[in-house]
């Protein structure tokens, strides 16, 4: 199912919107976090139309806190325009599912820049991945990594350790990610941000790593072709720590900055 139908939501009329978490868009068993980030996005967008008519407006900044994992299957977005502005429009969005609160966000909503950044201070990674890269599709037992079946993320074996066994590497990934069958969005960019396996494999900490906390900011448009992600981490505190994503496009922009707190599985 192609990333624009999957991640559709659908108006009541009401401020809610209603959407179907499918199983393609999974990691093991549950809903892909960037995929939550970017239905909320997309719920926010269409309250800030409905309340500021005829400007076309765009996600700028998506704050969410992952209260429970929802389940594959129907889900409820309920929205609320808390502020409503022709710079900045700011909406609440709550993520429910059989009555109960899965995610709480906090999207802001405006018009994207067009024009080329006066600064940008971005890491140098190659506009496609390198012959020798790993399709995370390949990855995994018994489907864990569904998004290889609508996506296509590659992995640089280069600072990779933990492919081979090998614990010590610094914290630090590099991916290319598009999504198969139609270009890339600002939506599927909050997925891009969130797409790596978590950094703290390369401790040998592997299993799942719920996210707590994550913030995406979007920058841009992406052109059409590979978004590029560098993944990387600040401090691992017992189960705790940060990641922190820089997605760009294939022209070199800076299209999303995405930032999380997470829980990694407990040392023996």
């Amino acid at each position: 199912m192609a990333f624009s139908v999957a991640n559709a939501v659908r108006a009541l009329g009401d401020g809610t919107y209603t959407a179907a978490l499918p199983g393609e868009w999974t990691i093991g068993p549950k809903p892909h976090g960037g995929f939550l980030l970017a239905l909320a996005a997309r719920s926010a967008v269409d309250a800030a139309r409905v309340a500021m008519p005829g400007d076309e407006r765009e996600p700028l900044a998506v704050s969410a806190q992952f209260l429970h994992a929802p389940e594959v299957g129907p889900v409820l977005l309920r929205t609320s325009v808390r502020k409503a502005g022709r710079t900045a429009t700011v909406v609440s969005v709550v993520l429910e599912q059989r009555g109960r609160a899965c995610v709480e966000a906090v999207v802001t909503v405006g018009r994207m820049p067009a024009a080329k950044p006066d600064y940008a201070d971005l890491p140098l990674v190659s506009a496609s991945p390198p012959p020798d890269a790993v399709d995370l599709a390949t990855l995994g037992s018994g489907g864990v990594y569904k998004l290889g079946e609508v996506c296509d993320v590659r992995l640089d074996r280069a600072g990779a350790g933990f492919l081979t066994g090998r614990v010590g590497d610094p914290l630090s990934l590099t991916l290319w990610a598009k999504p198969l069958g139609e270009d890339a969005d600002p939506y599927f960019a909050l997925v891009a941000g969130d797409i790596s396996m978590p950094v703290t494999f390369n401790l040998g900490r592997f299993g799942w790593s719920p996210t707590v906390q994550l913030t995406a900011l979007l920058r841009g448009r992406p052109a059409s072709g590979w978004l590029r992600v560098r993944v990387t981490c600040t401090a691992v505190h017992g189960q705790w720590f940060d990641e922190d994503a820089t997605v760009i496009d294939a022209t070199g922009r800076l299209v999303c900055q995405a930032r999380q707190l997470a829980l990694t599985p407990a040392t023996a």
